[in-house]
Protein backbone atom coordinates (compact mmCIF):
# COMPACT_ATOMS: atom_id res chain seq x y z
CA UNK A 1 0.00 0.00 0.00
CA UNK A 2 1.60 3.90 -1.11
CA UNK A 3 1.68 6.07 1.50
CA UNK A 4 0.06 8.90 1.89
CA UNK A 5 2.66 11.37 0.02
CA UNK A 6 2.57 8.89 -2.76
CA UNK A 7 -1.19 8.72 -2.33
CA UNK A 8 -1.52 12.33 -3.17
CA UNK A 9 1.06 12.60 -5.66
CA UNK A 10 -0.73 9.71 -7.68
CA UNK A 11 -4.20 11.64 -7.13
CA UNK A 12 -3.02 14.77 -8.42
CA UNK A 13 -1.53 13.28 -11.17
CA UNK A 14 -4.66 10.88 -12.06
CA UNK A 15 -6.77 14.45 -12.00
CA UNK A 16 -4.30 16.11 -14.46
CA UNK A 17 -4.48 13.13 -16.62
CA UNK A 18 -7.96 13.26 -16.64
CA UNK A 19 -8.48 16.23 -17.48
CA UNK A 20 -5.56 17.45 -20.00
CA UNK A 21 -5.36 14.33 -22.07
CA UNK A 22 -6.50 11.08 -22.75
CA UNK A 23 -6.41 9.12 -19.54
CA UNK A 24 -5.44 6.26 -20.56
CA UNK A 25 -3.05 7.55 -23.13
CA UNK A 26 -1.24 9.49 -20.31
CA UNK A 27 -1.27 6.73 -17.96
CA UNK A 28 0.32 4.70 -20.44
CA UNK A 29 3.14 7.06 -21.24
CA UNK A 30 3.25 7.58 -17.17
CA UNK A 31 3.69 3.96 -16.70
CA UNK A 32 6.46 3.60 -19.56
CA UNK A 33 8.39 6.58 -18.02
CA UNK A 34 8.12 5.13 -14.34
CA UNK A 35 9.57 2.04 -15.91
CA UNK A 36 12.74 3.48 -17.42
CA UNK A 37 13.28 5.45 -14.17
CA UNK A 38 13.54 2.59 -11.98
CA UNK A 39 15.49 0.61 -14.54
CA UNK A 40 18.13 3.36 -15.23
CA UNK A 41 20.29 4.57 -11.94
CA UNK A 42 21.86 7.20 -14.51
CA UNK A 43 18.80 8.76 -15.16
CA UNK A 44 17.44 8.45 -11.94
CA UNK A 45 20.45 10.18 -10.66
CA UNK A 46 20.78 13.18 -12.67
CA UNK A 47 16.67 14.58 -12.54
CA UNK A 48 17.46 13.76 -8.62
CA UNK A 49 20.65 15.76 -7.92
CA UNK A 50 20.42 18.63 -6.21
CA UNK A 51 23.59 19.94 -7.39
CA UNK A 52 21.92 20.68 -10.90
CA UNK A 53 18.93 23.78 -11.19
CA UNK A 54 15.70 22.57 -11.17
CA UNK A 55 14.89 24.22 -14.45
CA UNK A 56 18.12 22.30 -16.21
CA UNK A 57 16.52 18.78 -14.91
CA UNK A 58 13.40 19.60 -15.95
CA UNK A 59 14.95 20.36 -19.39
CA UNK A 60 16.33 16.98 -19.69
CA UNK A 61 12.95 15.79 -19.20
CA UNK A 62 11.17 17.87 -22.00
CA UNK A 63 14.42 17.07 -24.29
CA UNK A 64 13.86 13.11 -23.58
CA UNK A 65 10.20 12.96 -23.55
CA UNK A 66 9.63 15.63 -26.34
CA UNK A 67 7.70 14.77 -29.32
CA UNK A 68 7.69 11.37 -27.67
CA UNK A 69 5.16 11.92 -25.27
CA UNK A 70 1.59 13.97 -24.94
CA UNK A 71 2.31 17.27 -23.64
CA UNK A 72 0.35 16.42 -20.30
CA UNK A 73 2.66 13.08 -19.95
CA UNK A 74 5.62 16.14 -20.02
CA UNK A 75 4.43 18.35 -17.40
CA UNK A 76 3.44 15.85 -15.43
CA UNK A 77 6.79 14.65 -15.08
CA UNK A 78 8.68 17.59 -15.23
CA UNK A 79 6.10 18.70 -12.49
CA UNK A 80 7.74 15.29 -10.44
CA UNK A 81 11.22 16.52 -10.92
CA UNK A 82 10.57 20.06 -9.79
CA UNK A 83 9.17 18.94 -6.68
CA UNK A 84 12.16 16.68 -5.94
CA UNK A 85 10.27 13.29 -6.13
CA UNK A 86 11.63 11.58 -9.50
CA UNK A 87 12.77 8.26 -7.02
CA UNK A 88 9.14 8.37 -5.95
CA UNK A 89 7.98 8.35 -9.21
CA UNK A 90 7.72 4.45 -9.93
CA UNK A 91 5.61 4.31 -6.60
CA UNK A 92 3.50 7.35 -7.88
CA UNK A 93 2.56 5.72 -11.16
CA UNK A 94 1.58 2.54 -9.49
CA UNK A 95 -0.68 3.98 -7.06
CA UNK A 96 -2.55 6.01 -10.18
CA UNK A 97 -2.72 2.57 -12.74
CA UNK A 98 -4.29 1.47 -9.76
CA UNK A 99 -6.48 4.12 -9.30
CA UNK A 100 -7.39 3.75 -12.90
CA UNK A 101 -7.89 0.20 -12.80
CA UNK A 102 -10.26 0.76 -9.61
CA UNK A 103 -12.32 3.63 -11.17
CA UNK A 104 -13.13 1.47 -14.29
CA UNK A 105 -13.57 -1.80 -12.40
CA UNK A 106 -10.52 -3.42 -13.64
CA UNK A 107 -7.46 -4.97 -12.16
CA UNK A 108 -3.78 -4.47 -13.84
CA UNK A 109 -2.40 -6.88 -14.75
CA UNK A 110 2.17 -6.41 -15.27
CA UNK A 111 3.57 -8.36 -18.01
CA UNK A 112 6.98 -8.85 -18.66
CA UNK A 113 8.08 -9.42 -22.06
CA UNK A 114 11.26 -10.20 -24.37
CA UNK A 115 10.34 -7.71 -26.69
CA UNK A 116 7.13 -5.06 -27.38
CA UNK A 117 3.73 -6.08 -28.07
CA UNK A 118 1.25 -5.08 -30.57
CA UNK A 119 -2.15 -3.77 -29.80
CA UNK A 120 -3.46 -6.94 -30.89
CA UNK A 121 -1.25 -9.14 -28.84
CA UNK A 122 -2.57 -7.13 -25.84
CA UNK A 123 -6.09 -7.26 -26.05
CA UNK A 124 -5.51 -10.78 -26.65
CA UNK A 125 -3.19 -11.22 -23.45
CA UNK A 126 -6.05 -9.10 -21.78
CA UNK A 127 -8.68 -11.49 -22.57
CA UNK A 128 -6.76 -14.32 -21.80
CA UNK A 129 -5.68 -13.47 -18.25
CA UNK A 130 -9.93 -11.76 -17.78
CA UNK A 131 -10.74 -15.67 -17.97
CA UNK A 132 -8.24 -17.42 -16.25
CA UNK A 133 -8.06 -14.92 -13.52
CA UNK A 134 -12.25 -14.14 -13.62
CA UNK A 135 -11.75 -10.70 -13.73
CA UNK A 136 -11.21 -7.58 -16.27
CA UNK A 137 -7.70 -7.15 -16.75
CA UNK A 138 -5.36 -4.17 -17.91
CA UNK A 139 -2.30 -5.12 -19.57
CA UNK A 140 0.31 -3.20 -18.50
CA UNK A 141 3.54 -4.28 -20.57
CA UNK A 142 7.33 -3.98 -19.43
CA UNK A 143 10.13 -4.85 -21.83
CA UNK A 144 12.47 -7.08 -20.07
CA UNK A 145 15.54 -9.14 -22.02
CA UNK A 146 16.09 -10.85 -19.61
CA UNK A 147 12.98 -13.32 -19.58
CA UNK A 148 14.29 -14.41 -23.23
CA UNK A 149 10.63 -15.00 -24.59
CA UNK A 150 7.64 -15.91 -23.88
CA UNK A 151 5.97 -13.63 -21.03
CA UNK A 152 5.44 -13.28 -17.47
CA UNK A 153 2.25 -11.78 -16.20
CA UNK A 154 1.04 -10.77 -12.49
CA UNK A 155 -2.51 -10.02 -11.58
CA UNK A 156 -2.84 -9.11 -8.15
CA UNK A 157 -0.75 -11.98 -6.01
CA UNK A 158 -1.31 -14.26 -9.35
CA UNK A 159 1.99 -14.93 -11.30
CA UNK A 160 1.67 -17.04 -14.56
CA UNK A 161 5.46 -17.77 -15.87
CA UNK A 162 5.47 -19.00 -19.16
CA UNK A 163 9.12 -17.17 -19.77
CA UNK A 164 11.46 -19.43 -21.96
CA UNK A 165 14.11 -18.26 -18.86
CA UNK A 166 11.89 -20.33 -16.47
CA UNK A 167 11.59 -22.92 -18.86
CA UNK A 168 15.63 -23.43 -19.31
CA UNK A 169 15.95 -23.56 -15.95
CA UNK A 170 13.58 -26.27 -15.07
CA UNK A 171 14.88 -28.27 -17.99
CA UNK A 172 18.69 -27.67 -15.79
CA UNK A 173 16.87 -28.33 -12.72
CA UNK A 174 15.69 -31.59 -14.37
CA UNK A 175 18.95 -32.53 -15.71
Amino acid sequence: MADDRTTAYAEALFAVARAEGPLAEVEDELFRVAQVVKGSDELRDKLADPHIPVATRQQIVVDLLGGKATDATTSLVSMVVGTGRIRELPAIVDELVAMSAREGNKEVAEVRSAAPLTDDQKTRLADALGKATGKQVEVKVIVDPSIQGGLVAQVGDTVIDGSVRRRLDQLRNAL
